[in-house]
């Protein structure tokens, strides 16, 4: 495994202590962990994936809009926080790998360290229950 910055250790071991999902990328986009809470949204455990790239994570959930429209992956709030270096939040559906439909709201922002450094993006996300 390489070397992540303190900023992604950090990050992680927060994620680990927090009861709302999280996903964790690398500054490639490539996913590096997400927690429990999130298994339970996204209907796989992350021991199960591992990292994947961001062509893959981006579009295997089936993001779509209210209208039904697929969001093209450059438009997820994860992908503009890890490309355009900014917060960003969405509220999409998205279809789990369990093959249940889930109405989310998601807001990314990226890790960047005091030397001003992206070590990569941050997701925190919840499902919306009517």
């Amino acid at each position: 495994m390489a070397q992540q910055e303190v900023e992604v250790i950090l990050a992680r071991h927060l994620a680990e202590h927090l009861a709302l999902p999280m996903f964790i990328v690398d500054p490639q986009g490539n996913l590096i962990f997400f927690n429990e809470p999130a298994e339970a949204v996204l209907g796989l455990r992350f021991g199960d994936t591992g990292l994947l790239p961001a062509s893959e994570w981006s579009t295997m959930f089936e993001p779509v809009d209210q209208a039904g429209k697929p969001i093209a992956p450059e438009e997820l709030p994860l992908m503009i926080a890890m490309t355009q270096s900014h917060p960003a939040h969405k509220g999409f559906w998205i279809r789990g790998l369990d093959a249940k439909v889930r109405q989310i709201e998601l807001t990314a922002f990226p890790l960047v360290g005091q030397s001003g450094r992206i070590s990569g993006a941050v997701s925190i996300f919840w499902e919306v229950r009517s």
